[in-house]
C-alpha cells in the first residue's frame, strides 16, 4: 500500500514523536508513505472569509502536487486533514474560487485527490482485526480516553471520518491494541484551540475540563491526533506536574500503536511531553519502554 504523504509543519518541530512512531509502525504494517516532493504549511486553520481566496493557495498547491504523484494523500494531523479536505471541497464546488486559485498557482486542479487520515488507513485498508494480530506488546488493561476534538470530525459533510456525535474509530483502534477505551462526555469538545495563547485562567478552562472529564472516568492516558490538542491538554496539567499531583499523559495515537508493535524510547520520543508517559507504559509491561520515565 503506497500513499502520498503530507507531514505538515508541527511534525517536524514539536510533534516529532508523532511522525517517528507512524513511520516505524508503517514498516511493520506494510504501508509506504511517500512524502510529497514539494509541500508547505497548510495554513493551520481553514479560512472562513467568503471573499478571500488567497488562504486557499497553499493547501491547493499541496493537493495539486499530490495529483501529479497520482496517489491518495495521507496526513496525520487533524488540523491538516481539516484544511486539506475543506479546501478540496471548495475547489470541487466553487468554480470561481477554483479558477482564481489555480490561475495564481499555475496548476490545473479540480479536486481529484482523495485526502485520507492515517486512522482511515488502519480502519479501512488494514482493518483493526488484522492490526490486532500484529501487536506484540498488547497494552492490556490500560484505560485510555480517546480525544477527538473538533477538526477530525467537523464539518461532517466535508471532513468527518466518523459520526461527529458518536465516533468510535479511536475506540475501535484502542481495542485492537488491547486497551480499555474510556467513555467520557468531553471527547468531542473543543480544547480551546489558539485561545490558550491569551493570558489568564479562562483560556485554559476548556482543556482542563477535557482532562478532568477523562480522569473522572478512570483514564490513565489520553490519545489524540492533533498536535495543538496534545499541547493544550498536556500544558493544562503543568501545574499538577510541578506540584507532584496526579496527571494524565497525553500521547498521539501512533505512539500507542508503535509501543504495541514493540518499539521503544527512540521511536516514541516522549521527551517533549510535559506529563511523562513512560511510567504508564511500564505499568502494563511494555518491554520496549522499560527505559522511559
Amino acid at each position: 500500500m503506497v500513499y502520498s504523504y503530507f507531514p505538515g509543519c508541527t511534525l517536524r518541530a514539536k510533534a516529532k514523536g508523532f511522525e517517528s512512531s507512524t513511520l516505524a509502525s508503517c514498516e511493520v504494517l506494510g504501508v509506504c508513505l511517500e512524502e510529497l516532493e514539494e509541500w508547505q504549511c497548510c495554513g493551520a486553520t481553514f479560512p472562513l472569509q467568503i471573499d478571500n481566496s488567497f488562504p486557499l493557495v497553499s493547501p491547493t498547491r499541496t493537493l495539486a502536487s499530490a495529483k501529479k504523484a497520482g496517489r491518495e494523500l495521507v496526513t496525520l494531523c487533524s488540523a491538516c486533514l481539516n484544511v486539506l479536505k475543506r479546501t478540496n471541497h471548495v475547489i470541487r464546488e466553487d468554480l470561481d474560487k477554483r479558477e482564481k486559485v489555480c490561475a495564481f498557482i499555475e496548476e490545473d486542479y479540480s479536486g481529484e485527490v482523495e485526502v485520507l487520515h492515517f486512522l482511515e488507513i488502519l480502519r479501512d485498508e488494514i482493518g483493526f482485526e488484522a492490526l490486532a494480530r500484529k501487536v506484540v506488546a498488547p497494552l492490556s488493561g490500560l484505560p485510555v480516553a480517546a480525544y477527538y476534538g473538533c477538526l477530525l470530525l467537523r464539518p461532517p459533510e466535508e471532513v468527518g471520518i466518523d459520526d461527529p456525535e458518536a465516533p468510535k474509530v479511536l475506540e475501535d483502534f484502542l481495542l485492537a491494541l488491547g486497551c480499555d477505551p474510556v467513555d467520557y462526555p468531553y471527547k468531542t469538545e473543543c480544547c480551546g484551540s489558539y485561545v490558550v495563547l491569551q493570558p489568564g485562567e479562562p483560556a485554559m478552562s476548556p482543556s482542563r475540563l477535557v482532562v478532568e472529564s477523562a480522569k473522572s472516568r478512570g483514564a490513565k492516558v489520553i490519545v489524540t491526533s492533533c498536535p495543538l490538542c496534545q499541547f493544550n491538554l498536556d500544558y493544562a496539567q503543568s501545574g499538577s506536574v510541578e506540584r507532584g499531583e496526579n496527571a494524565v499523559p497525553v500521547v498521539y495515537f501512533t505512539q500507542l500503536l508503535a509501543a504495541a508493535l514493540g518499539f521503544g524510547e527512540e521511536i516514541l520520543q516522549f521527551d517533549g511531553h510535559i506529563v511523562p508517559p513512560g511510567l504508564i507504559f511500564q505499568s502494563v509491561g511494555v518491554g520496549g519502554c522499560g527505559g522511559l520515565t
